[in-house]
């Protein structure tokens, strides 16, 4: 299954950024998805999920700051990311929460001053 990740940049610090997932096989609509960071020199990180039904979970780092959210009719998961601080740059990934889809390019979040 594709995973086509868009919507990063070169932000200032406290600035927002929105990202946006799609994937190509439609029943990913009833698993739990996720967004993931890797930054330079780290390992990929889950961030924040979303369940089939819409339940929600935050690493402690980005809680009250970035906001996942998903469309199913249109295949497509978002992160709202608000407050952005230097240690939220990396490359930014969505995949199913087990992590069975192809991972693809990701979209570089660069947060600088």
């Amino acid at each position: 299954v594709q995973l086509q990740a868009s919507g990063g940049g070169l932000v200032q610090p406290g600035g927002s950024l929105r990202l946006s997932c799609t994937y190509s096989e439609i029943s990913w609509r009833y698993y739990p998805m996720g967004w993931y960071r890797q930054a330079p020199g780290n390992q990929r990180e889950l961030v924040a999920t979303i369940t089939g039904i819409g339940s929600r979970d935050y690493i402690n780092s980005v809680k009250g700051r970035f906001t996942i959210s998903r469309d199913s009719a249109k295949n497509t998961v978002y992160l709202q990311m608000n407050s952005l601080n230097v240690e939220d740059t990396g490359v930014y990934y969505c995949n199913r929460v087990d992590r069975k889809g192809n991972w693809g390019q990701g979209t570089q979040v660069t947060v600088s001053s």
